[in-house]
């Protein structure tokens, strides 16, 4: 490695660079949620749109953020930070001028390619550029906050959304990224990793890239009950599944594949993984329709949708450092257990919460599974991070790291389509059954299959009468909370999975 020399004044700037970066993606990630309901009214978007302006960015941010980390080892880590964030500030302007529900998950599909560049960035730059002595004391402060960031997003998405003003959750990132940019070049050196000859896997990318968008675009359309091409759907779907099968065949084959399938022999890795997968694909689904829920349905405000996670940052951020201490003592796979377990508990309770009378019924409805999802993640990912690292060689934790970071991103990616796919389906087929009782004319109910497409977001049609369209507007409300419901039972099941992922996967002394 090229190890440049840093003066101890300067450490404070690197860190504050890489902390400012980072904050845009998380910031973006957290915030974004809480502003769906009002972006969608803004816009008039339905919701396989809605699904895709979540889905773009995650999506190609999960399948080349292997890739962005290869290149800052190759070219710089520096100068490929700071295309990621020059990429990510531009795309974030493109986001907060759309015009329409297309352009903005274009603008987010750009986003994820920045991200790609910038995330992998903020902690390889720390690692090269500290000392052994002071790099734990670095790490933990930019973890420390990384967290803030997951408990300021959604308070602060709330808010602006209920200014109207969403867009400035994308307008946030320019005054970071300059400050940020500035840092950069003008105190911290580059940093790159001596050439083994190694190629970059462009091959093993591509092959990511189209299985996932395969699967994600199939599952989203097969979820649109007036799908014109439902055929399209499942081509896609098997072009997804084809190319994620290449890909490991790739993987397998080649010298320098993007993910070393040597990492995959021990079984503490794979069930890490595996639990992962399961774990963060739950939470992902869940944390995408439980703000449309609240806004749309429950009645809460935006600045109230947001407050509603607190609990769950709070917790995740009390409960990880403990949780990480005492794995040091009893190892990782009590944590693991129980975790996902406890997390469970709290997504099936969010299935027996019907229509409540807004933020006044919060504390007997859903902040009890708040708590419970705070406490089970909270006691997981600080171990989850242990396991993965201690099950891999130390020439390799950066690689493995950025293995479960992928997974973890994937799992949020598949489940908001698969999720989204779902809840299209089930919500279109709950309402139009319940309107019908209704005894709407046929045009009426043409018109109500119609909005359905944008889930709880649908209007009632005009021209009915205020008795009609009370009872139409509770069986919207109805409709969307038994989709709901669905939703948080597939979580909680998705959440005991991975805990016996890790009762039989993860060694005791992992």
């Amino acid at each position: 490695m090229t190890q440049p020399i840093l003066q101890r004044s300067d450490e404070k700037w690197v860190l504050l660079a890489t902390v400012l970066a980072s904050s845009m993606a998380f910031i973006d990630t957290t915030a974004l949620n809480v502003t769906l309901p009002r972006l969608q009214a803004d816009l008039n978007v339905n919701g396989t749109e809605l699904l895709w302006i979540v889905n773009a960015y995650a999506l190609m941010l999960s399948a080349l953020i292997l890739v962005g980390g290869a290149l800052g080892d190759r070219f710089g880590r520096k100068r490929v930070f700071m295309i990621g964030i020059g990429i990510f500030t531009a795309a974030s302007i493109a986001c907060g001028v759309s015009t329409s529900g297309g352009f903005l998950v274009a603008a987010r599909a750009v986003q994820g390619i920045g991200g790609a560049l910038m995330v992998p960035g903020s902690l390889a730059l720390i690692a090269a550029l500290f000392p052994d002595e002071r790099r734990g004391v670095a790490i933990g402060t930019w973890s420390t906050f990384s967290t803030l960031t997951t408990i300021i997003g959604p308070v602060l998405g709330g808010f602006l959304a209920d200014q109207g003003l969403w867009r400035f959750v994308f307008f946030i990132n320019v005054p970071l990224a300059a400050i940020a940019v500035f840092i950069l070049v003008t105190r911290v050196p580059e940093s790159t990793q001596a050439s083994d000859g190694a190629r970059l896997d462009i091959v093993g990318a591509a092959l990511a890239t189209l299985g996932l968008a395969g699967l994600t675009y199939g599952f989203i359309q097969l979820g649109e009950a007036d799908s014109a091409n439902p055929a399209l759907a499942w081509i896609a779907l098997a072009v997804g599944v084809v190319a994620l099968v290449a890909f490991v065949l790739v993987e397998l084959r080649i010298k320098h594949p993007m993910v070393p399938p040597s990492l995959f022999q021990s079984s503490t890795f794979s069930g890490a993984n595996l639990l992962t997968l399961f774990l963060y694909a739950a939470l992902g689904g869940w944390s995408f329709f439980l703000p449309l829920n609240l806004q749309q349905v429950q009645g809460y405000t935006a600045s109230e949708a947001g407050v509603v996670f607190l609990p769950f940052a709070l917790l995740l951020t009390v409960l990880s450092r403990q949780a990480g201490k005492y794995a040091d003592r009893l190892g990782v796979r009590p944590f693991l257990i129980a975790g996902p377990l406890i997390a469970g508990l709290g997504f099936a309770w969010m299935a027996t919460i019907g229509i409540t009378n807004g933020i006044g019924e919060y504390f007997t409805s859903f902040f009890p599974g708040v708590v419970l999802m705070g406490i089970g993640m909270g006691i997981t990912v600080a171990p989850l991070t242990t396991a993965v690292m201690n099950s891999a060689p130390r020439e390799a934790t950066g690689t493995a790291s950025g293995v479960n970071n992928a997974v973890a991103r994937t799992a949020g990616v598949l489940a908001v389509a698969i999720f989204g796919a779902l809840a299209l389906g089930l919500f279109s087929s709950t309402l139009n059954a319940q309107a019908l009782s209704l005894g709407l004319s046929p045009e009426l109910q043409s018109a109500v299959s119609a909005e359905a497409a944008k889930l709880a977001g649908a209007a009632v049609p005009s021209g009915v009468d205020a008795a009609t369209g009370a009872a139409l507007q509770t069986e919207i409300d109805w409709a969307f909370v038994q989709t709901f419901r669905v939703v948080c039972l597939l979580a909680a099941v998705l959440a005991w999975i991975a805990a016996g992922v890790a009762a039989l996967m993860i060694k005791a002394k992992a």
